[in-house]
Protein backbone atom coordinates (compact mmCIF):
# COMPACT_ATOMS: atom_id res chain seq x y z
CA UNK A 1 0.00 0.00 0.00
CA UNK A 2 3.21 2.10 0.76
CA UNK A 3 5.06 1.65 -2.52
CA UNK A 4 2.33 2.16 -4.66
CA UNK A 5 1.27 5.56 -3.05
CA UNK A 6 5.34 6.28 -3.43
CA UNK A 7 5.68 5.70 -6.85
CA UNK A 8 2.24 7.86 -7.69
CA UNK A 9 3.87 10.62 -5.82
CA UNK A 10 7.04 10.63 -7.39
CA UNK A 11 5.58 10.84 -11.19
CA UNK A 12 3.29 13.22 -9.97
CA UNK A 13 5.95 15.30 -8.20
CA UNK A 14 8.07 15.47 -11.63
CA UNK A 15 5.31 16.22 -14.09
CA UNK A 16 5.80 20.26 -13.56
CA UNK A 17 10.10 20.09 -13.16
CA UNK A 18 11.83 22.50 -14.92
CA UNK A 19 13.49 19.71 -16.74
CA UNK A 20 10.41 20.10 -18.97
CA UNK A 21 11.22 21.72 -22.33
CA UNK A 22 8.14 23.22 -22.82
CA UNK A 23 9.37 25.74 -19.72
CA UNK A 24 10.90 28.30 -21.30
CA UNK A 25 14.21 29.16 -20.38
CA UNK A 26 16.68 31.67 -19.41
CA UNK A 27 18.89 32.62 -22.17
CA UNK A 28 19.90 33.90 -25.10
CA UNK A 29 17.33 33.82 -28.15
CA UNK A 30 18.30 34.97 -31.52
CA UNK A 31 16.10 34.84 -35.05
CA UNK A 32 13.74 36.85 -37.18
CA UNK A 33 11.15 39.16 -36.35
CA UNK A 34 8.21 39.60 -38.86
CA UNK A 35 5.25 41.97 -39.18
CA UNK A 36 2.26 41.27 -41.80
CA UNK A 37 0.66 44.63 -42.63
CA UNK A 38 -3.12 44.17 -44.34
CA UNK A 39 -3.64 46.61 -47.05
CA UNK A 40 -6.41 48.47 -44.86
CA UNK A 41 -3.60 49.15 -42.64
CA UNK A 42 -1.36 52.34 -42.24
CA UNK A 43 1.31 50.97 -44.02
CA UNK A 44 0.09 49.53 -46.43
CA UNK A 45 -0.19 45.46 -47.47
CA UNK A 46 3.53 44.76 -47.39
CA UNK A 47 5.56 42.32 -44.88
CA UNK A 48 8.85 43.50 -43.18
CA UNK A 49 11.27 41.62 -41.17
CA UNK A 50 14.40 42.10 -39.08
CA UNK A 51 16.62 40.37 -37.55
CA UNK A 52 16.81 40.21 -33.18
CA UNK A 53 17.78 39.03 -29.98
CA UNK A 54 16.45 38.26 -26.73
CA UNK A 55 17.74 37.71 -23.61
CA UNK A 56 15.62 36.04 -20.44
CA UNK A 57 17.24 35.85 -17.31
CA UNK A 58 14.95 35.55 -13.94
CA UNK A 59 11.79 37.82 -15.21
CA UNK A 60 13.79 40.67 -16.71
CA UNK A 61 13.94 40.55 -20.88
CA UNK A 62 15.82 42.93 -22.85
CA UNK A 63 15.27 42.64 -27.30
CA UNK A 64 17.22 44.37 -29.72
CA UNK A 65 16.41 46.67 -32.13
CA UNK A 66 16.97 47.67 -35.57
CA UNK A 67 17.59 51.17 -36.54
CA UNK A 68 14.50 50.91 -38.91
CA UNK A 69 12.98 49.55 -35.72
CA UNK A 70 12.11 46.17 -37.53
CA UNK A 71 11.70 45.36 -34.40
CA UNK A 72 12.22 48.44 -32.16
CA UNK A 73 13.41 46.16 -29.04
CA UNK A 74 12.52 46.40 -25.55
CA UNK A 75 13.82 45.98 -22.44
CA UNK A 76 12.03 45.54 -18.79
CA UNK A 77 9.90 42.55 -16.72
CA UNK A 78 8.03 39.60 -18.43
CA UNK A 79 5.98 36.96 -16.79
CA UNK A 80 4.56 33.73 -17.85
CA UNK A 81 0.79 32.47 -17.68
CA UNK A 82 -0.64 29.47 -19.55
CA UNK A 83 0.40 29.77 -23.44
CA UNK A 84 0.92 34.01 -22.72
CA UNK A 85 4.40 35.73 -22.39
CA UNK A 86 3.32 39.06 -20.67
CA UNK A 87 6.36 41.96 -21.57
CA UNK A 88 6.41 45.39 -20.13
CA UNK A 89 8.40 47.37 -21.64
CA UNK A 90 10.26 50.51 -19.35
CA UNK A 91 11.46 52.47 -21.98
CA UNK A 92 10.25 55.71 -23.09
CA UNK A 93 9.83 56.22 -26.40
CA UNK A 94 9.41 58.62 -29.67
CA UNK A 95 6.04 58.62 -31.62
CA UNK A 96 7.59 58.65 -35.36
CA UNK A 97 7.03 54.54 -35.50
CA UNK A 98 4.31 51.89 -35.00
CA UNK A 99 4.58 51.54 -31.35
CA UNK A 100 3.51 47.98 -31.49
CA UNK A 101 6.96 47.25 -32.86
CA UNK A 102 7.92 47.65 -29.23
CA UNK A 103 8.06 44.13 -27.46
CA UNK A 104 5.70 44.31 -24.89
CA UNK A 105 2.08 43.61 -23.88
CA UNK A 106 1.03 39.99 -23.70
CA UNK A 107 2.23 37.67 -26.69
CA UNK A 108 0.79 33.86 -27.20
CA UNK A 109 4.12 31.68 -27.75
CA UNK A 110 5.21 28.31 -28.34
CA UNK A 111 8.42 26.49 -27.11
CA UNK A 112 9.63 23.26 -28.08
CA UNK A 113 13.21 23.34 -25.68
CA UNK A 114 14.81 25.30 -28.63
CA UNK A 115 12.34 27.06 -30.50
CA UNK A 116 10.56 29.14 -29.43
CA UNK A 117 7.64 31.29 -31.15
CA UNK A 118 6.00 34.40 -30.35
CA UNK A 119 3.37 36.20 -31.77
CA UNK A 120 0.56 39.25 -31.66
CA UNK A 121 -2.20 39.98 -34.02
CA UNK A 122 0.37 40.58 -37.15
CA UNK A 123 3.88 40.60 -35.08
CA UNK A 124 5.81 37.31 -34.96
CA UNK A 125 9.42 36.17 -33.35
CA UNK A 126 11.01 33.09 -34.93
CA UNK A 127 13.69 32.60 -32.53
CA UNK A 128 15.94 29.76 -31.80
CA UNK A 129 17.67 29.24 -27.87
CA UNK A 130 21.69 29.34 -28.59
Amino acid sequence: MVIPALICGMLFTNCGSEDDTTSIKNGKYTGIFTVKYSEGDLFGETTLTGETTLKLNNGKYKCTGNPDRIPAGGSGKYSISDNKIIFEDENIWTTEFDGRLILDGEYDYTFDGKNLRLSKEIYEYDLLKK
